[in-house]
């Protein structure tokens, strides 16, 4: 039994690293494409790839539902609100700033929905993990550098982006069980497809060529691998163990924005980035540990 747990986290904790490499390949081909095609273009063509990916993996899933319940389609809408926001603060930040240092400021995911779920869902913060969250956002903060000439607008449009998809995950921890999680993701593409062809009327199109219908092609991609893995890691595993290996999407992003552009953060920025992810790993032990104290009082 022993054996067969200790397969399952390492097949999950290689699942997480696909799912991050996934996602940060998406970022980097996007961001290959901010001189090419203007943003609301580039993310309504990635959409369109998108959408149908997932429209055809749902279907072969039998994961294409809209018989939820109303309480549900509601929280859909909180949560498509919230990814409706951060990818436009996302891709604008990443669009103007070093795909290592956006992808720095979003490791402070984990304590920001810990400190939510504790203020908004009333889930229990001890002390210790209260000091991981406040001794994260001291990270944070050299990492932004506010006041400091690493400081730029686009570390602002990062920040906010964290608070879009602290929303997006809260409305998502409220799901019914039932409720498949590739249908959500579905109704996210569809919204950002439509929200961007919308928004791309008021700029001029740029004529995609082969190398930008390539990326295009390619992000989508990387997006459905990213997620194809990050459903199946919730399937293999203990959370506990598999959850921090989703730091190494800062690895993937701190090597690709070296390899492609000749990016790398400065010593504050690696040293916040060091403190948030410590941090993170720390709130998830210490919320492990919380876990199996319940468990045992209702054994």
């Amino acid at each position: 039994m022993q054996a067969q747990n200790s397969h399952s986290n390492l097949r999950g904790a290689a699942l997480m690293t696909v799912s991050m490499a996934g996602y940060t390949f998406n970022d980097v081909c996007m961001k290959l494409l901010a001189g090419d095609l203007p943003l609301y273009q580039a993310v309504f063509l990635r959409g369109i790839f998108a959408t149908v990916f997932l429209y055809l993996l749902g279907r072969s899933m039998g994961a294409i539902r809209f018989d939820l319940p109303r309480r549900d389609w509601g929280l859909i809408a909180l949560r498509t609100i919230g990814e409706l926001g951060a990818t436009y603060c996302f891709l604008t930040a990443l669009f103007n700033m070093p795909i290592a240092n956006i992808t720095a400021i979003l490791q402070a995911l984990p304590l920001t929905v810990a400190l939510a779920a504790a203020l908004f869902l009333n889930e229990p913060l001890g002390w210790r993990r209260l000091g991981a969250i406040l001794i994260g956002f001291v990270g944070v903060l050299l990492i932004v550098q506010p006041g400091g000439d690493g400081f730029t607008t686009w570390s602002l449009y990062g920040l906010i982006a964290v608070g879009f998809i602290t929303l997006r995950d809260l409305a998502a921890r409220r799901l019914s069980p039932g409720t498949p999680s590739m249908m959500v993701s579905l109704v996210a593409a569809v919204a950002i497809c439509i929200a961007a062809g919308v928004a791309s009327l008021s700029d001029t199109w740029a004529p995609v060529g082969l190398w930008e219908a390539g990326l295009l092609g390619l992000a989508a991609g990387f997006i459905l691998m990213g997620y194809v893995a990050s459903v199946a890691v919730m399937r293999v595993g203990e959370i506990s163990f598999v959850a921090p290996f989703r730091y190494t999407g800062l690895l993937w992003a701190l090597l690709l924005g070296w390899l492609f552009w000749g990016d790398w953060p400065d010593l504050l920025t690696m040293i916040g980035a060091g403190i948030v992810v410590a941090m993170g790993v720390f709130t998830i032990y210490r919320e492990r540990l919380n876990r199996r104290r319940a468990l045992a009082q209702q054994q």
